[in-house]
């Protein structure tokens, strides 16, 4: 128990009530003697007085026997208990009224009685007890005058019994033993209130460490519908805890599950990355150890076609690594595009250009549809060029002789829409979605879908997401497939 909060604050809560009710019992105890005391002195305080004034205790110096010996049968018909004493002037015991040998202190304090007989001190005042030496109790006293002159004094100890235990007292006392009795039931009060409190309190702590210790659990990926408590920001510290905790848990969930995507990624990309850099180095190994092996048998224009191929696996190679390296230095976080006003309609032409002698020579009609007036847009012109050249390469790849290729500009209010058409074979709309990831190549009609492939689109997608835009793509089987985005005009 005691390695929980609550049973710690449990035993903490006991032991502070103990401390206090011993305090309280103590301090209880201390002012109910004390108040006794004062009580009893205040009562008796002319006892002695009053016995002086009824009898001549001393005549011509001498002890009066037979006066002293009805003092104490008085006395010990008003209280057994009351102890008296005949002392002299310096407070050395004459007489007295207890067995002989009962009395241990032969002298007792003059001072105190002094004291008592000037009035001007705060009861009680506290006496020494001749048959206790270690004790010293409430007292009367009063002086002794024979012919004008002070002989000596009475000295009356009101509790000359031993004091009974504290256990005695409150068994005696029905009014002590009755406010202790209700001062202990208090405390009990106070701790199972306490108690049920703090476990009140410690709930939503409780609730919190199970669901930290499910959620640890399930591996941190995990945490069910019920796992965490749900957490109010606006509350006390455990409720921002744990608003704070689901927070970072879901926080927590949505990076492991990226991490796993991403290692999925990656162990994709190492596949594909490999068959597509196999594919290519083996076809030009091949042609190369042919051209070793068999040059002298080899006419002109088998050699020249031999070199052909290998020239085009080597770009191949080389377009394949260029394309890897743009992708990661794109996805790196120390990429920032360098965002500068330009127009767009310019850039469309001069793309349109570059790729107007590769259209031709495959029979593919490449043409740009401007408006009159576009406005600039704020972006980085290089990133953009290349975002136009891997769609228009795109598209010029999937269209046959006698398509088009279209490059359309469009204003929509603050953007500036581009759009490329084709009229090529198209994508199932089973794998439109796809063709954003990283080598993948969507089928095209009855051909199944190549392994492996290109990383245009892919580039294209991370340079617009640097640029907060997205691109989007429609596409019809044996009809073509149009791809669009828009960026925020400068103005």
């Amino acid at each position: 128990m005691l390695r929980t909060l609550y049973g710690r604050m449990a035993v903490v809560l006991l032991g502070l009530l103990i401390f206090l009710g011993a305090i309280g019992l103590t301090v209880t105890l201390t002012l109910t003697d004390r108040w006794e005391q004062e009580v009893t002195q205040r009562l008796n305080r002319g006892l002695a007085r009053s016995l002086v004034a009824q009898r001549v205790l001393m005549v011509n110096g001498q002890v009066n026997e037979a006066a002293l010996a009805q003092v104490f049968s008085t006395l010990s018909l008003i209280n057994p208990s009351i102890e008296c004493y005949l002392l002299d002037l310096d407070g050395r015991v004459v007489t007295h009224s207890g067995p002989e040998g009962d009395v241990r202190r032969t002298q007792v304090a003059v001072a105190p009685i002094k004291a008592f007989l000037a009035g001007k001190s705060e009861l009680p005042i506290l006496g020494d007890d001749p048959r206790d030496p270690g004790r010293r109790g409430v007292f009367s006293a009063s002086p002794i005058m024979v012919e004008d002159r002070y002989e000596g004094y009475l000295y009356i100890v009101l509790q000359g019994e031993r004091r009974a235990s504290i256990a005695g007292r409150l068994l005696r006392n029905h009014v002590l033993s009755l406010g202790v009795a209700a001062s202990a039931a208090a405390l009990i009060v106070a701790l199972l209130a306490g108690l049920y409190l703090f476990r009140r309190l410690t709930r939503p702590l409780r609730s919190l460490t199970l669901g930290v210790e499910r959620f640890r659990g399930s591996d941190f990926s995990e945490p069910g519908a019920d796992a965490l408590p749900a957490g109010d920001p606006s509350g006390d510290e455990i409720a921002r805890l744990a608003a704070a905790f689901s927070a970072m848990a879901d926080r927590i969930i949505e990076q492991v599950q990226r991490l796993r995507h991403t290692d999925a990624m990656r162990r994709e990309l190492v596949a594909n990355v490999s068959h597509d850099l196999r594919t290519p180095l083996a076809t030009l190994q091949g042609y190369l150890e042919t051209l070793d092996l068999k040059d002298s048998s080899l006419s002109i224009e088998e050699r020249r076609e031999f070199l052909a191929v290998a020239t085009a696996q080597g770009e191949r190679l080389a377009r394949l690594v260029e394309e890897l390296f743009e992708l990661a230095r794109l996805e790196s976080t120390e990429m920032h595009p360098d965002i500068e006003p330009f127009s767009m309609a310019e850039l469309i032409q001069d793309v349109v250009q570059e790729f107007r002698l590769a259209a031709e020579a495959k029979g593919v009609t490449l043409s740009a549809r401007l408006p009159a007036h576009v406005p600039t847009v704020a972006a980085d012109i290089g990133l953009m060029q290349r975002v136009l050249q891997n769609l228009i390469g795109n598209a010029l790849a999937h269209t046959e002789d006698g398509g088009t290729v279209t490059v359309a500009l469009v204003v929509e209010g603050g953007r500036v829409v581009v759009r490329v058409e084709d009229t090529g074979c198209g994508i199932p709309s089973g794998e439109l979605e796809h063709v954003f990831d990283r080598f993948y190549r969507a089928s095209t009609g009855d051909q199944p879908r190549p392994r492996g492939g290109g990383l245009g689109l892919a580039i294209v997608k991370k340079i617009l997401e640097l640029h907060g835009s997205a691109i989007e793509a429609a596409s019809a089987v044996d009809s073509g497939t149009s791809f669009w985005f828009a960026l925020p005009s400068a103005g």
